[in-house]
């Protein structure tokens, strides 16, 4: 039986593209858990976005998606951009977490902890041409994890921009977001 997915939106919020990879993912049989981490609020950029999480505080953000994993029921947790922060943490710190999909960002290992947890998969996907990843450390934190980590591997899009699985927004790219549906439903599926 596959595990339950956590799908943890970007800075925009609970987007209808968010809905809709969920939606996706779903299509495949999976149960997928979306935690609305701003309670309804949707914004059309990226900074307003990141504005309203600072607004909130990054601790509460990383709190709120925490509180929805269920580690009973060993889930696969995916963070989009500002969603890798709950999505990592869980990952971390939650034992029962079985795998994480990190998608356009990646937390500097140190931050919720020193190591990454035996045993825990962990796929970074970032689009090539997504200078967030690649001006704001995330590039070199994710190098870094894998270079750890026998389970963390790092995949890069060509093509692709920071929200490439946000339908409807010029950095959505249909094939790097096929790729980030399939390794969910892999790591969904492994025992």
């Amino acid at each position: 039986m596959p595990t339950p997915v956590v799908l943890f939106h970007h800075a925009l919020g609970c987007t209808a593209g968010v809905n809709a990879l969920a939606d996706r993912i779903r299509s495949h049989g999976l149960e997928v858990i979306v935690p609305d981490l701003y309670e309804g609020a949707t914004f059309s950029t990226l900074d307003d976005g990141v504005a309203h999480a600072l607004s909130i505080g990054f601790g509460e953000v990383i709190a709120c998606g925490a509180s929805a994993v269920d580690p009973s029921v060993q889930p696969v947790v995916v963070g989009l951009s500002l969603g890798v922060l709950p999505a990592q943490f869980a990952a971390q710190t939650i034992n029962g977490v079985r795998a994480a999909v990190l998608v356009g960002a990646c937390v500097p290992l140190g931050e919720f902890g020193d190591r990454w947890p035996a045993g825990v998969t962990c796929e970074v996907h970032a689009g090539r041409n997504d200078p967030i990843f690649d001006d704001d450390g995330d590039a070199e934190a994710a190098a870094a994890l894998a270079a750890i980590s026998a389970d963390a591997t790092i995949v890069r899009h060509d093509g692709a921009g920071h929200l490439l699985c946000e339908m409807g927004h010029a950095d959505f790219d249909q094939s790097a977001c096929d790729a980030v549906i399939a390794t969910v439903i892999k790591l969904a599926h492994s025992v």
